[in-house]
């Protein structure tokens, strides 16, 4: 039997130490190496390895299923960030924090599939068999046919997986399994790691499509090492918004598809209901007469969505003013506030500047700045912008309106929603006869001021 050895391991990029010290000499990450005790396995005894199987060489000609179509999970947004379906032989990694829905979502994704002629197994490792069927039975969802195994080691779970020969695997979830081959409690770097590596090869061989819940850090990122995050086909975050009833999965990488695209639902009393216009949702509730509001057209992924931005500005009552933003970066505000001073030669400098973004949703992306510009010069002066413009443009250090990726499909989304002008850079190329709002180019921050706000 191999001699048992401890060793470091790093939590962020998984790598191998024979000592402690402050820094990952892999990832140069600080204070990520953590002792585990470790017993190697021969190759051949791995988990998951098929030992009759014999790796040969192909030409991609010899490949087949290249046409394979993908299986629609029965959830339209889910459906859509997956980018179509779910993909024969992957593996999807969901995180979230606790009580978010993970499991929901994948009990309804399980009893769908298996409503559809899929044999589906779904292992748990936190709850029992019964207290997975009183969460089916609240849910309201067909789920007779979901084959349920209440397990924690990985080895009895991939003997079942070869007994059953499921289409579709749930692991819930994956810190709660471990392998007999490893020291150390399960969740720990090495069983982590060792474990979803073995999940992976048998999906690969039996074509067999793996959802795996993980848990998150305090951090926000996804407990055990980032290889986690590289062993798998697609990742999806699980977010929920403070105080809001609705839940965006994100998907920050995915192979078959588009990653950054985002799904909405809304939790109910029968588990998650898609949300089918997202925009609609963000821009609910918005009062049409209140300064300091202005609509921005994001685009989460491949889809448009719209969104309110709220700007509040106060005379500042301390020696440095404050700067506030949820939703939006907070070092982009105060590059924005100065572009807006030293160009537009509106004075933020003593004003304390508060920035919010309706619904939870954070805008990452340079096309909001126009929009973030009108809410806080329509805060500083009080006024009202037009409640049917959208500002879509990037806004640079020497205050010009630069153009933005796939205008079109933006206002698209602008004009099926009931907005009749949109204010974008000068340069910014469209068909105008086209458009289904009206185009008011503006060159710079100064322009779009008077535009506003010259009558």
């Amino acid at each position: 039997m191999p001699k048992v050895r401890t060793v470091f391991f790093c939590t962020e990029c998984g790598g191998e130490s024979h000592r402690w010290q402050g820094q990952c000499p892999h990832c140069a990450a600080w204070n990520t190496l953590v002792e585990e005790r470790v017993r190697p396995a021969p190759a051949a005894e791995r988990v998951g390895t098929d030992r009759g199987s014999e790796a040969r060489a192909i030409s991609l000609a010899q490949v087949e299923g290249s046409q394979r179509p993908r299986w629609a999970v029965g959830l339209a947004e889910l459906d859509f960030v997956l980018g179509g379906g779910v993909v024969p032989g992957s593996m999807v990694l969901l995180g979230g924090e606790p009580g978010i829905g993970k499991s929901t979502l994948l009990l309804q994704v399980s009893a769908r599939l298996a409503g559809s002629g899929h044999r589906v197994l779904y292992v748990s490792g936190e709850e029992s068999a019964y207290q997975v069927k009183l969460r089916a039975q609240r849910l309201n969802e067909a789920s007779d046919d979901v084959l349920m195994l209440a397990e924690t080691s990985a080895e009895a779970v991939i003997d079942r997986i070869e007994e059953i020969e499921p289409n579709i695997l749930v692991i819930d979830s994956i810190q709660t399994l471990y392998t007999e081959r490893l020291e150390g409690a399960p969740g720990g770097v090495a069983q982590v790691r060792e474990v979803a590596a073995g999940l992976q090869r048998v999906s690969k061989r039996r074509e067999m499509a793996t959802f795996v819940v993980g848990h998150v850090t305090k951090e926000g990122g996804i407990a055990g090492p980032k290889t986690l995050e590289h062993i798998v086909d697609v990742v999806l975050y699980f977010e929920s918004p403070t105080g809001l009833d609705h839940r965006i999965v994100r998907a920050t990488k995915n192979r078959f598809g588009a990653a950054d695209e985002i799904a909405l639902f809304r939790m109910g009393a029968t588990g998650l209901e898609p949300v089918e216009n997202p925009s609609a949702l963000f821009l609910q509730g918005r009062q049409d007469r209140a300064s300091g509001s202005a609509v921005a057209a994001a685009l989460e992924g491949t889809r448009p969505v719209l969104v309110e931005v709220q700007a509040l500005v106060n005379r500042s009552v301390y020696g440095s003013p404050q700067r506030v933003a949820t939703g939006f970066d907070g070092r982009r505000l105060a590059l924005l506030l100065a572009v807006l001073e030293r160009r537009a030669r509106l004075r933020t400098s003593d004003q304390d500047v508060f920035l919010n973004v309706v619904g939870g949703l954070r805008l990452s992306e340079p096309a909001a700045d126009l929009a973030v510009m009108a809410a806080v010069a329509s805060a500083m002066k009080d006024q009202v912008i037009d409640s049917e413009a959208v500002f879509v443009g990037e806004v640079g250090l020497g205050g010009e309106v630069r153009p933005v990726r796939q205008l079109e499909r933006r206002l698209g989304e602008a004009g099926r929603l009931g907005f009749r002008r949109a204010y974008v850079g000068r340069t910014s190329e469209i068909n105008s006869g086209s458009s289904p709002v009206t185009l008011e180019r503006v060159a710079d921050v100064a322009g779009l001021v008077d535009a506003l706000f010259s009558s």
